[in-house]
């Protein structure tokens, strides 16, 4: 090879990278921001991706996503947000509460897209279901409103039960205070003493399910939290370890040996979410876009689990259930 064909080689070859560079520096960006950590939000991530594929962005070839999680440190979502916002990102998806609210104090123009189990108009997040207003929309699973709901299944399941309690996160405290109120008068309205427990460690959860044996409680629900969420295993086994008959907020839960789940299709939600994103990257604006509610609810029932405890569960919810886990 001659030395000017030998150094045009170089030349290309140090080119060409800096030229794939400059093609990924075009595409949009997505910040993605969320709570926990990506190995526990892993099937919510390819859910949301599904959906953003779905309007013909595809990671890395159509759009660039830069994440941000905190690692369970709710404490360092501001900092985040306003990382992204520097930088700046084409549009913000905010995987849970915590993060859509430090996402809309970051910034009043970027479009932000959240997935929450908060009413949206309640925590501030939009001005209404059907017009947000501002830069803000998302998708809601309403789990902060379903607290009456779960407890109903739960007295269904022990009738002649009369002391429950409703295990919250007090580092989530607008969703807190949100699903306490709603549980608390749902247990007044049937005559039920209801016990509110706090955690917000693994220690603390663990402690929680000691605290339910020595108090002598009958039965468990547990607040929507991403927290919770990724310790659906540690749920399973303290439950079963305490012999607490316990309802969540998701199938996964079940999935592992919750004894039971109502709530709505998480993952759906996350792709419905990506799908929004893409609409937004297409040209629309979120002010005209409205917050999406679930339509359809998923009850879960885990009878091994519930055989496991020594309980025969009533025909009425075998009935209703969506899914019975033999």
């Amino acid at each position: 090879m001659k030395r000017r064909e030998f150094i045009a080689l170089l030349g290309g070859a140090a080119t060409w990278p800096l030229a794939a560079r400059a093609q990924q520096a075009t595409l949009p960006t997505v910040g993605y921001l969320y709570v926990a950590t990506p190995e526990a939000h892993a099937s919510r991530v390819a859910a949301f991706r599904k959906g953003l594929s779905e309007t013909g962005y595809v990671e890395g070839r159509d759009v660039a996503i830069e994440y941000r999680w905190a690692h369970n440190e709710p404490a360092r979502l501001p900092g985040l947000a306003a990382d992204l916002v520097h930088r700046p990102v084409t549009i913000i998806a905010a995987a849970d509460l915590p993060s859509a609210l430090a996402a809309k104090a970051a910034s009043t123009t970027i479009p932000i897209v959240f997935e929450t189990a908060a009413d949206p108009v309640q925590v501030g997040l939009v001005a209404s279901l059907n017009r947000p207003g501002a830069n803000v929309t998302g998708v809601t699973n309403t789990g902060g409103e379903l607290g009456a709901k779960r407890l109903g299944l739960l007295h269904e399941l022990l009738p002649g039960a009369a002391r429950f309690a409703l295990l919250v996160n007090p580092n989530n405290p607008i969703l807190a205070e949100a699903w306490i109120k709603d549980t608390q008068t749902a247990a007044a309205a049937i005559g039920l003493q209801l016990e509110i427990l706090r955690a917000s460690t693994d220690r603390e959860i663990d402690a929680a399910f000691t605290s339910i044996t020595q108090k002598r409680i009958d039965a468990l629900a547990v607040m929507p939290d991403n927290l919770f969420t990724t310790r659906h295993v540690q749920f399973a086994t303290q439950a079963a370890r305490h012999a607490v008959p316990a309802i969540y907020s998701s199938r996964e839960y079940a999935e592992v040996g919750g004894l039971m789940s109502y709530g709505t299709n998480i993952l759906d939600a996350y792709r419905q979410a990506g799908i929004y994103v893409g609409r937004i990257l297409k040209g629309e604006k979120p002010t005209n876009m409205p917050v999406l509610q679930p339509t359809k609810f998923e009850f879960v029932i885990n009878l091994q689990t519930a055989r496991a405890l020594g309980l025969t569960v009533p025909s009425s919810l075998l009935a209703v259930a969506d899914e019975v886990i033999e």
